[in-house]
């Protein structure tokens, strides 16, 4: 009887909860003194989010939004969040930028007008400039503001001069559009803006300006469990994210755990699109700030705030395990997903990202499609990043990461970057098509059944001290320098491009050491001082094994002639597969194959600690369990094939 009543109470709480969560409705049409019905909605989305409890929806009718949602709570669990999601089948945008009317002619092409700056608030983006650790000005001051003509943003200039005469600029993708430029000025009463339209009259046609910092970002900490769904969001004068910063994009999760962002159009942020990173409390910018320790680098100010972090509850009970999934992210010029350490445990899929850091006004080590430190256990799996300068970067603690299925090309610096971590971490079933396809100053990888049509660049790095952790967990083992190698090479494909281009770096961004030589395959793992293990790859092309290879096939003559197409929304690629291409003897790859990392001792499995098996292709595909195809693509026929990848 005594369990009936506990059983029956509970079923009356269950109810109740489930009965007190409420829909909110907002509309561009709705009043913020209004019930937030369907039929009486609110006018803004701020106003609801500071209603909004554990188990609420927000639904956000047809319109633009200028707002910054700043929510005052968060949800209980993954079945009590608080969502806020675009209506069905309506188009929302949300934008951090103002509408600008009044424009004074001064010459052709060349107009003027002159802001308040009350107009922008507690924020004047025309007075702030852009600045950070690792960041680089080229040595000019760059507004965290933009001016927007027709959806489409203008170049800053440096002078007015420059506006007036601009000057293209041909080294990068937008030639023509460097040629549309802007130039600011304020003081204590008013901002003043100039701009190159051409021929449009900015009367005429929609011209905005960045006006606020982010489009959605709670100022309190931890405020877990929320989704945002469906939305446009654009057009935000964030500033640069580094890693030892609080880092704020134009949506930004606050040190906090299991947000879902999926489903978005986001694009035009002035630094980052998304960012799942550390807050202001643990420090903020503390190497640019820390002027009196000269001789310190940023190596020791980021360990420095490692600790901090630790201490203020960086564990997976507390922070991240984020998903951020089906997303289109595009023309941010830092990254399109950033996050330092509050992206650990986090899955990242089926994301677009493109044109990221593509007009090159500024620059830093904090630049890609996706840039992550210590993105512990993190799942970065069939995403399309391409035209990003670097596509993925995962910088520091990297261990228990698994980079799968994911298709890089036109990124001038390269597809992957790994630098100084110590693994474990696992890049599988890839299509590698950039110039550089992977650069490693890591240990301790695990590289399988990608197809790598680009050079492979890994050198040790002896002079930073960088730490590990205790297997799937925050808990730092101990701090070590990369010697080099400890990397499993199984069942890739490597294409060169008709000979060894060892000293031949004329087609490939090096930003570094012009000294350092690139090869079409392992053939740099020949000086490799730790222990590699590397069988069952093909070389075709001109790619060269390393001589630590083992069941390698090799046909330097055979170029199976990769093409990339993009076919609307869709790509496809074209390859040729000849009848080598099943004479490599293969294995099935599992956990017990990879063995452990060396340093860490940990080894390469799930993120739950089951073992791993790479039995899945690039298609979806089930591989064969005593022979598995090499690359991406399990039993192809033989001869000229076109393969539909997104």
């Amino acid at each position: 009887m005594i369990k009936l009543k506990s059983k029956l109470l509970s079923l009356l709480l269950l109810i109740a909860i489930t009965g007190s969560a409420k829909e909110y409705h907002v509309s561009v049409n709705g009043n913020d003194q209004n019930e937030g019905s369907v039929a009486k909605p609110f006018r803004t989305i701020n106003f609801a989010a500071q209603l909004a409890q554990a188990g609420d929806v927000i639904t956000v009718h047809a319109g633009t939004y200028r707002e910054h949602i700043n929510p005052a709570r968060g949800g209980e669990n993954d079945s009590r969040r608080i969502i806020y999601r675009a209506a069905s089948g309506e188009k929302v945008s949300i934008k951090g930028s103002e509408v600008i009317t009044g424009w004074k002619k001064e010459k052709s092409g060349i107009w003027k007008v002159v802001i308040p700056n009350t107009f922008f608030g507690n924020y004047n983006p025309y007075k702030d400039s852009i600045n950070g650790d690792w960041f680089n000005n080229h040595g000019r001051i760059h507004h965290t503001g933009e001016v927007f003509l027709n959806g489409k943003s203008l170049y800053e200039k440096e002078t007015l001069e420059k506006v007036v005469n601009p000057v293209a600029d041909t080294k990068i993708q937008d030639v023509e559009g460097s040629t549309y430029a802007w130039y600011c000025s304020s003081d204590n009463m008013n901002t003043t803006l100039w701009a190159n339209f051409h021929s449009h009259d900015p009367n005429k046609e929609l011209v905005e300006i960045s006006a606020r910092p982010t489009c959605f970002y709670p100022e309190k900490m931890r405020l877990n469990y929320i989704t945002i769904q469906g939305f446009s969001i654009s057009q935000a004068a964030t500033q640069w994210g580094a890693p030892t910063a609080e880092q704020v994009g134009m949506i930004a999760a606050h040190w906090c755990k299991g947000w879902i962002i999926e489903n978005n159009v986001i694009s035009d942020s002035k630094c980052s699109g998304i960012t799942l990173g550390k807050e202001r409390g643990t420090g903020h910018n503390v190497w640019s700030a820390d002027q009196e320790n000269i001789n310190r680098d940023g190596n020791i100010h980021y360990i420095e705030v490692l600790f901090r972090v630790l201490r203020n509850g960086w564990n997976k009970e507390n922070v991240g395990s984020h998903i951020v999934r089906n997303n289109t992210i595009f023309n941010c010029e830092q990254t399109g997903i950033c996050g330092s350490m509050g992206a650990a445990f986090s899955t990242i899929e089926n994301n677009h990202i493109y044109n990221i850091y593509t007009k090159r006004q500024f620059s830093g080590a904090e630049i890609g499609g996706i840039k992550f430190h210590a993105a512990v256990d993190a799942q970065i799996k069939n995403n399309r990043i391409h035209h990003t300068g670097r596509g993925i970067w995962l910088d520091w603690m990297t261990q228990g990461t698994r980079v799968s299925g994911n298709l890089f090309y036109g990124n001038d610096m390269e597809d992957i970057f790994l630098e100084v971590n110590h693994g474990p971490f696992i890049v599988d079933n890839n299509i590698l098509l950039s110039p550089v396809s992977i650069r490693t100053q890591s240990e301790g990888g695990a590289y399988l059944h990608n197809l790598v049509a680009g050079a492979v660049f890994t050198w040790p790095d002896l002079n930073r001290f960088t730490p590990y952790f205790l297997p799937h967990s925050t808990d730092i083992g101990a701090l070590t320098t990369v010697l080099g190698g400890d990397d499993r090479f199984y069942n890739n494909i490597f294409v060169g491009q008709g000979n060894d281009l060892s000293n031949d770096t004329s087609n490939i961004v090096n930003p570094w050491d012009s000294k350092n030589k690139y090869r079409f395959g392992l053939a740099g793992y020949n000086q490799a001082k730790a222990p590699v293990w590397i069988s069952g790859n093909l070389y075709y092309n001109g790619a060269k094994p390393s001589k630590k290879d083992l069941n390698q096939l090799v046909e330097p003559a055979f170029n199976p002639g990769i093409n990339l197409t993009e076919e609307g929304d869709h790509v496809y690629l074209s390859m040729a597969f000849n009848q080598s291409f099943t004479g490599v003897k293969t294995q099935m790859i599992t956990t017990e194959v990879l063995g452990k990392a060396k340093i860490p001792k940990a080894r390469f499995d799930n993120p739950d600690g089951s073992p791993l098996k790479i039995d899945i292709d690039y298609l979806g595909k089930k591989r064969s369990e005593t022979n598995p195809s090499a690359g991406p693509f399990e039993k192809p026929e033989t001869g000229e094939l076109k393969l539909k990848l997104w």
